[in-house]
């Protein structure tokens, strides 16, 4: 069914059009050649993945800092595969990473196609948890930056999704309103919820399927689908 009466569709970027998994993993794959780190890169990332959410999460909660969400991540994935790092070489490690990451730049499928859609009756916005200098770099980088009206990220509003203020500041920035303004995202905590709370509708992006379906909230594993709502 179709959604009414909207104005402004706001997308998270990271794990909703920029493929973050595969670029990541890629970007790994080049630092780990760079700097003669000899390990399995397919352990590595089976540890990495959950151990990067469990930061992000204690990041979006404000209870760290990014430098320790950069270095921690990192130090405990090698501490899980029982790979010795010296502390000098993970600070290296980390900022090579986010150096290399935006070098890959995969979107999910229909990505362009999806936005060259709504782009036509819609103003299209970011609103990202992401760090402030890689998030435009990624978009510029995937071609996409050019669907946007605004770019929020989460340094520069001050406060981190699902917290009010940053969906207020978005909204504030994007001159729209709350009413006519729909969030899509794949984190439920973050982007679903944290867009309910202050009046938007939402759409959750569950790529594998995972979610069950909370309070009605509009579901999809593709992009194409938002066809359906929008």
């Amino acid at each position: 069914m179709k959604t009414n009466d909207i104005t402004d569709i706001f997308f998270d970027l990271d794990h909703t059009l920029w493929d973050f998994d595969k670029n990541s993993a890629l970007a790994f794959k080049k630092i780990f050649q760079i700097n003669k780190i000899e390990l399995d890169i397919e352990a590595f990332l089976h540890h990495y993945e959950p151990i990067n959410l469990k930061y992000w999460k204690l990041y979006r909660e404000e209870k760290i800092v990014k430098n320790t969400l950069r270095f921690a991540r990192l130090n405990d994935t090698f501490q899980a595969v029982g790979f010795s790092v010296e502390d000098y070489l993970i600070e290296k490690l980390s900022n090579d990473y986010i150096s290399h990451l935006t070098s890959f730049n995969h979107l999910f499928e229909n990505t362009f196609e999806i936005l060259d859609y709504l782009s036509l009756n819609y103003n299209l916005h970011i609103i990202t948890n992401g760090f402030d200098e890689v998030q435009n770099t990624k978009l510029s980088k995937a071609k996409i930056i050019t669907y946007f009206k605004t770019v929020t990220n989460s340094e520069n509003a001050g406060v981190k999704k699902p917290n009010p203020k940053i969906f207020k500041y978005a909204l504030q920035q994007a001159k729209a309103n709350a009413q006519n303004s729909i969030m899509v995202g794949d984190n439920f905590e973050a982007d679903i919820l944290g867009a309910q709370h202050i009046g938007m509708d939402v759409v959750h992006f569950d790529l594998c399927n995972s979610a069950t379906i909370e309070n009605g909230v509009k579901k999809i594993n593709n992009l194409i689908q938002l066809k359906k709502y929008l």
